[in-house]
């Protein structure tokens, strides 16, 4: 059944499509803050492991939450590979292993791409799909990687 929530079907259908590239940065981010986690080394290994750490499992509580958004405004989420690299944004580096500061600082221009892409994705939810639940939504969103780039960026300073 069709949600009768005061939002055309047109408009629904473009706001799961922004929905589903929000998913998209999220799945490739959470995988390459996992990938850092997995192979950081060096002087901070603990600390950096332990803050990857923390930091993928923060992003995988959210693609949890965009994905019920989606479903919650009546359409199905996508869920393969195949599909989240399509249309991520967040560029990959298969067989790359950096530094530690090479990885923080990769990290930070993602969190930090992924922050513009989401500001604009405010607007247009609220201004061109009258869509005030979305762009809330998505302002806390990028209000949490506001706080994990400013984390990364400490390292870097």
């Amino acid at each position: 059944m069709k949600p009768n929530i005061g939002i055309s079907d047109k408009k629904l259908s473009a706001i799961t499509e922004l929905l589903s590239a929000v998913l998209s940065n999220q799945v490739a981010l959470y995988t390459k803050t996992r990938k850092f986690h997995w192979n950081v080394c060096g002087d901070s290994f603990m600390e950096l492991h332990k803050l990857f750490e923390a930091q993928y499992k923060t992003i995988e509580e959210s693609i949890d939450l965009v994905a019920e958004r989606i479903s919650k405004l009546g359409s199905k989420t996508i869920g393969t590979m195949n599909e989240f690299s399509k249309m991520s944004t967040i560029k990959e580096h298969p067989g790359k292993y950096g530094s530690s500061k090479e990885m923080i600082k990769e990290l930070l221009e993602d969190h930090e791409l992924v922050i513009r892409t989401l500001r604009k994705d405010v607007d247009c939810c609220s201004e061109n799909y009258k869509d005030a639940g979305t762009a809330d939504f998505l302002t806390g969103l990028m209000e949490e990687h506001e706080t994990i780039a400013w984390t990364l960026r400490r390292y870097l300073n």
